[in-house]
């Protein structure tokens, strides 16, 4: 495998390539084999207040288009990086890991649809509505600043982007140090698109710097943010002295229980996806299987036969379903919490400690899978992040959801059984999502989390909701 190296010769603001006020530099690492990938600009708060002074100015005359005048250019969003999906993938494999089947797949996929389904609200939503004598008035909100992680570079800023746009807001945007290099893409998908200069920006930089600088913007009316539940704590503390607007989408340890009467395979199957897709590098994962303990046994093996096709290995191979950890750094956060199950006591049934075989290089580790595990264990507590399943046997279904809701966290779980059962089950979840059996993904359905795994909304009408202000005008 060899990495190309693409040049980032400064941050996009209003609508142009801008030097930045430092020479610092970042560097973006391969974590399949250590390569430099690229070097961006190491923004400052200098860069960020030059990037919303162009927001800013964009605003009204963005504000005072029509939701159909921008519901046209959301929609050429759309289709600018379809069109550009070989591009993207090859790049988001470089920089994070990646497998290209994936890169090609839902990493490009799920922001394309995500853009159209923002579309499709654009003429059925109730931007005006008449309350008795009073009229509503729904307007955007302002400037929003936008942080989003390394795991899914796209879709994290696709998520925020479209339904920030079709609300009338203008945008200023610091993409994951880790994984930066899609931002620019579209960026530049944005201008071809037909989008008014200033009304995106994009400010490279460590979060520490640019994304303390966003939060504490006077001139940022509202923050964006994706990634974890300490950096979203912070960002809250930082954005409460100007009394901004904040929506979370923070950490996750989700659950998947599995009642009597479930299909067992099918259980077991979709429950390995769920906890191994994207390296288990995804805050939706499922991390934790609740199985009946007269089962477990059974179960267990049904998961580590249904494991033996996670391939791991070079993520531009087609035939890799799990590439390497993002970087190094993950890679031994990661195998410490794999150590850490051993040392209290879970059964490894899976993988376990060191690098798959072959792959001494890289950030790679060996997907894992620990049964009778204690529900209230470091690795059954904790967000791994990682390709770690942890398998935990109920004595009843109380238990059950007592385990699935005992986690700091609320963001995503799943429930297999009989139908009306299963959804009996699944209302008594503390999780802003919930799979049924294996439901499908829905972009108009809203996504967001319970206790610390945030607050807010994303996607549909609830998501765009989120990115407006109501004005009540009495009569």
């Amino acid at each position: 495998m060899t990495t190309s190296t693409r040049a980032v010769p400064g941050h996009w603001i209003n609508g142009e390539i801008v030097a930045g006020s430092q020479q610092a530099t970042i560097t973006v690492t391969n974590p399949a084999n250590g390569d430099i990938v690229a070097e961006v600009p190491a923004g400052s708060s200098a860069d960020v207040d030059l990037a919303v002074t162009a927001a800013r100015a964009a605003f009204p005359g963005w504000a005072a288009t029509s939701p159909a005048h921008r519901a046209a250019i959301l929609n050429r969003i759309g289709e600018g990086l379809q069109a550009r999906t070989e591009e993207i993938a090859t790049t988001l494999t470089a920089e994070m890991g990646s497998p290209i089947s994936m890169s090609r797949t839902a990493q490009v996929v799920f922001p394309v649809a995500v853009a159209q389904s923002f579309t499709a609200l654009a003429a059925d939503f109730a931007w005006t509505e008449e309350v008795g004598t009073s009229l509503v008035v729904r307007e955007p909100i302002g400037v929003v600043g936008a942080i989003t992680p390394w795991n899914f570079p796209l879709q994290q800023i696709v998520s925020k982007l479209a339904p920030a746009l079709l609300a009338g807001n203008t945008m200023v945007f610091k993409p994951s140090e880790v994984a930066p290099l899609t931002a620019r893409i579209l960026a530049e998908v944005t201008a071809d698109a037909g989008l008014p200069p200033g009304v995106f920006n994009v400010v490279y930089g460590e979060g520490a710097v640019v994304g303390e600088a966003i939060s504490a913007h006077p001139d940022i009316d509202m923050v964006s943010f994706t990634g974890s539940t300490r950096a979203g704590r912070r960002i809250s503390a930082v954005a409460a002295q100007t009394v901004k607007r904040v929506t979370l989408e923070l950490g996750g340890k989700g659950a998947n229980l599995i009642l009597d009467g479930a299909d067992l395979a099918d259980a077991a199957e979709k429950g390995v996806m769920m906890a191994f897709s994207n390296g288990g590098q995804v805050c939706g994962a499922w991390p934790r299987m609740l199985v009946p303990a007269a089962r477990h046994d059974e179960i267990v093996r049904l998961v580590v036969a249904a494991a033996a096709a996670y391939t791991v290995g070079d993520p531009t191979d087609e035939t890799t379903r799990i590439g390497p950890m993002a970087s190094e750094e993950h890679r031994q956060k990661v195998a410490g919490y794999i150590e850490r199950g051993i040392a209290d006591g879970a059964t490894l049934v899976y993988g376990g400690p060191g690098r798959p075989e072959g792959l001494e290089k890289g950030a790679y580790v060996r997907p894992t899978i620990f049964a009778n595990v204690d529900p209230y264990s470091v690795i059954a507590q904790e967000e791994i992040f990682g390709p770690v399943l942890t398998i935990i046997p109920y004595a009843d279904e109380d238990q059950a959801v007592e385990i699935a809701n005992s986690t700091q966290y609320g963001l995503t779980s799943g429930v297999f059984g009989e139908g009306e059962h299963a959804l009996a089950v699944a209302r008594r979840l503390r999780t802003g999502q919930v799979d049924v059996n294996g439901g499908q993904w829905n972009p108009f359905a809203p996504f967001g989390g319970y206790k610390q795994s945030g607050n807010g909304r994303e996607f549909g009408r609830m998501g765009l909701e989120e990115f407006l202000e109501t004005k009540s005008i009495q009569r």
